[in-house]
């Protein structure tokens, strides 16, 4: 005679084993802080530039990513993760988001406490310009700038060498209903060696702009292009990736008849994970 199944847990004992693992959570992340406080000491916050590590948070992300499972959405996971990260680099070395609000405030609003939180200071700045002067003025703020979409050549600005750079283009992870789906370029200083290079960004100018010069560049990199009336031309932010190359951006122009009048490195970032319904990742 078979034994009978065993009785499932009640709900006391179920709620009890809840509440152990919120105390361990909560534990683990003030031993977090424990540790960030050595490392405060250690590095005597004298860096120069924001306390922000573009490829180590690339690289903590994807390994998040890869070990997700569960019925608890990935969007809550990137949010918390997000959000623990901004807090302690916060402790670290205070900073503000100053945001580009010029084509809706509570679509940028959104992206910048789904991605920092509410502890860090948000500061609403109506032009892409703005923003960018704003953080170019500071040691260590972020400026978040619509990627799609700009009336004038902002990132002009961050050729110069010196001039903070485009470190990170959010949301990390892109999927239809993202909670935070706007797509924002991240521009700071941070030291070179924690800058993520699989995606370059260039400021290209260019003279003989057109329909055919943009349907050219289209199969090799994203372009945000802003016309130039004076040369008969654009201003580019062209994102380079895989296996494109700045001289196959330079090719493509000429052979559609225009010229490269200039280009600068104006930062890079991580390449980013499109995540399908059921919350898998696809790089």
């Amino acid at each position: 005679m078979s034994k009978p199944p065993p009785a499932p847990p009640s709900l006391e004992v179920l709620r009890q084993e809840i509440d152990s693992i919120d105390e361990q959570v909560h534990r683990l992340l003030m031993a977090r802080g424990d540790i960030i406080d050595r490392l405060i000491q250690v590095k005597q916050t004298q860096e120069v530039g924001s306390a922000f590590r573009p490829a180590r948070e690339a690289a903590m992300m994807r390994r998040l990513v890869e070990r997700h499972r569960g019925i608890l959405p990935i969007d809550t996971i990137e949010s918390i993760w997000r959000v623990i990260i901004s807090t302690f680099t916060y402790v670290q070395a205070p900073f503000s988001v100053h945001a580009d609000v010029s084509i809706g405030e509570s679509a940028m609003r959104d992206s910048a406490r789904f991605h920092f939180g509410f502890v860090v200071p948000y500061v609403s700045h109506f032009s892409a310009q703005a923003a960018v002067e704003a953080t170019a003025r500071s040691k260590g703020d972020l400026a978040l700038v619509p990627a799609a979409s700009s009336r004038t050549p902002w990132w002009i600005a961050l050729e110069a060498e010196g001039a903070p750079k485009i470190i990170a283009r959010l949301p990390f992870l892109e999927r239809a209903d993202h909670p935070a789906a706007l797509p924002v370029f991240v521009v700071s200083r941070v030291a070179d060696s924690a800058m993520v290079t699989e995606v370059e960004t260039w400021s290209v100018r260019v003279s003989g702009w057109n329909a055919e010069t943009a349907r050219a560049l289209s199969p090799l990199a994203e372009i945000v292009a802003v016309p130039d009336t004076a040369f008969d031309g654009a201003a580019l932010l062209v994102s380079i990736s895989g296996a494109s190359s700045l001289e196959k951006i330079r090719t493509a122009l000429i052979e559609a008849g225009a010229s490269v009048r200039s280009s600068a490195l104006v930062g890079s970032h991580a390449t980013r994970y499109t995540v399908a319904p059921n919350g898998a990742a696809r790089h």
